[in-house]
Order: structure tokens, then sequence, then C-alpha cells
């Protein structure tokens, strides 16, 4: 597979970390205790949050099917508990971590509902599983589409919004999850839902460009969050608890 090929197809991983992953971490802390806590970052990619929860004390692992990220994670970032795995069979035993993260990965694996199902197979009892995925009424598709044969990189506007039939052939490559749509993943699965909302993005770009642009965009779409609204926003962000174990988490 070539790079243009990965980064179609497996799409991009934080290669620097900015304010729009620091957001999205105090999400992940707010619903999941990760000091001294066993987590898995499914398609880790270069390792950005596996280094960072290393930083918080956690015994952080990653896997991803991209041999070439891993390898720069351990050279750039010295990780080591790093493994080469596709996400619908995870190298780890059954109730072993305390959080499994699925952060803008299920749009792109083979299979979904199998990769929901082995995070839930590894993490503990009253562990969680913490998933970003793209939100199917965000008005761009961020991952570009297909017009006939060629790919165009970028932020491709309303595509989501099409019907099924007409969006699969503009965007084969990736998918758009519904509220539903991600529900339904982990329907019949021992456990139940802590919170599934929506999160605008950080605008790390915009603000590259014009910081004064980033901060209105980013005051106005976080009200958005706490208002109906949020169902327009660029990513769902839910938190699922497995069945079985003492609540503990903040």
């Amino acid at each position: 597979m070539t790079t243009e090929d990965k980064a179609i197809h497996l799409g991009h991983p934080s290669y620097v970390w900015q304010f729009g992953q620091d957001r999205r971490l105090d999400l992940i802390r707010r619903y999941a205790r990760l000091e001294r806590a066993h987590v898995l970052d499914v398609g880790c990619g270069i390792g950005a949050y596996v280094e960072k929860f290393a930083a918080l004390d956690a015994r952080a692992f990653g896997v991803d099917v991209d041999v070439d990220k891993l390898a720069r994670a351990r050279r750039e970032k010295n990780l080591a508990r790093l493994a080469v795995a596709v996400s619908e069979n995870l190298p780890a035993p059954e109730n072993f971590f305390d959080a499994v993260l699925l952060h803008e990965v299920i749009e792109h694996v083979a299979d979904d509902r199998a990769t929901i199902r082995e995070a839930c197979r590894v993490v503990k009892p009253g562990g969680r599983v913490i998933v970003f995925a793209p939100n199917r009424l965000y008005p761009f598709e961020t991952h570009g589409a297909y017009f006939g044969k060629r790919y165009v990189f970028g932020n491709i506007p309303l595509i989501g919004w099409l019907p099924d039939r007409l969006r699969a052939q503009f965007a084969p490559h990736v998918r758009a999850y519904t509220v539903r749509d991600l529900r339904a993943l982990f329907a019949g699965l021992p456990g139940e839902w802590i919170t599934h909302t929506q999160v605008y993005p950080g605008y790390d770009k915009i603000a590259r460009r014009s910081a004064l642009l980033a901060r209105v965009f980013r005051s106005v779409t976080y009200f958005f969050e706490h208002t109906p609204l949020r169902a327009f926003g660029l990513s769902h962000f839910g938190v699922w608890e497995k069945a079985g174990g003492a609540r503990a988490h903040r």
C-alpha cells in the first residue's frame, strides 16, 4: 500500500499534538481513570495518545496495522508497548484493560462491529470503551472523496447528508455514523452507555492562519455542544461501560 493509499484508507493520525487533542484528552480523563490503569489505544498510529497516557502514569499499550507508523512511534517517542494487530483480533486476554480507546478508527477498519466486540472483550468489567467516530450529520466529509476515479483530499461539503447509496459512491473508503449506527455496534453487549454526544473540531489548522478566527469558531461551536446543535458536530464521543464491575470512575 502506497503512502497515498494509507492516507486515503487508514487516515492520518495526530502527528502534532495541538489544542484539539488536548481537548479530547480532557474528555477522556473526565470519564476514565488513567493513573495506574491499563489502557489500550486501538489504531494508535504514531502513538500520540499512548505517549500522553504514559505521561499520566498509565500502563499504556497501542496496536495498529501500519508497521511504519509503529516504527516511528518506537523511534521518536521511545514507546515499547506497541504491537502490530488488526482491531478485529486484539492480542490481549479477556478482561485485561481498564480502558480501551478507539480514536477515529472504526470508520477505517474492515469490520467495525467485530472491532467493537473485541474492545469489549478485552476491557475489564467496570472498564470503559471510549469512542470517537465521524458524525454523519457533520456538514463536511473530512476524509476526502472520490469523483469518478479521481480522489480529492480535503473537506468536501454535504456528502454525509446524501442517501447511503449515493454517499457510498463518493466515500466508499470511510464510514460515518448516525447516533443509531454507533449504538447499534454495541447492541447485545453486556454494558451500558455512560455518555454519548457530539463534539466540534479543535480548529487547529484555522488557528495557524488566524488565532482570532479560531477563537470565534471555538466559542460559537463549543456553545453549540450544550444545545441541540451538537447533533452537527464533527465527531461522536461515546463512553460505554462493561457490566459487572464496581463503578470507581470520576
